[in-house]
């Protein structure tokens, strides 16, 4: 499997401050985007998979939505994950 809980403790433990803080914004944040690259690899092998695409999606949606959440409440921390994992907007 791709996400052991070792490589969840590793992005928890670079972006939530440590590998127990699973509910910052930041380490879910990371975690999406970590779990996105992964799924549009797979899709583009496998154009034809609609459930990983529909996956793709709504994992998008979930971290839009923490970035706005952030964006709304705390700019330099919004700018620094943004920065931190090169995420476009």
């Amino acid at each position: 499997m791709y996400l052991t809980s070792e490589v969840k403790k590793e992005i928890f433990k670079l972006h939530g401050e440590t590998e127990t803080n699973t509910g910052s914004s930041e380490g879910q944040i990371a975690l999406f985007t970590h779990r996105i690259n992964h799924l549009t690899e797979h899709l583009k092998a496998n154009r034809k998979d609609f459930n990983t695409q529909r996956s793709l999606i709504n994992l998008v949606g979930k971290r839009r939505r923490l970035l706005d959440y952030l964006k709304n409440g705390e700019i330099e921390r919004y700018r620094a994950i943004i920065k931190t994992l090169g995420i476009r907007k």
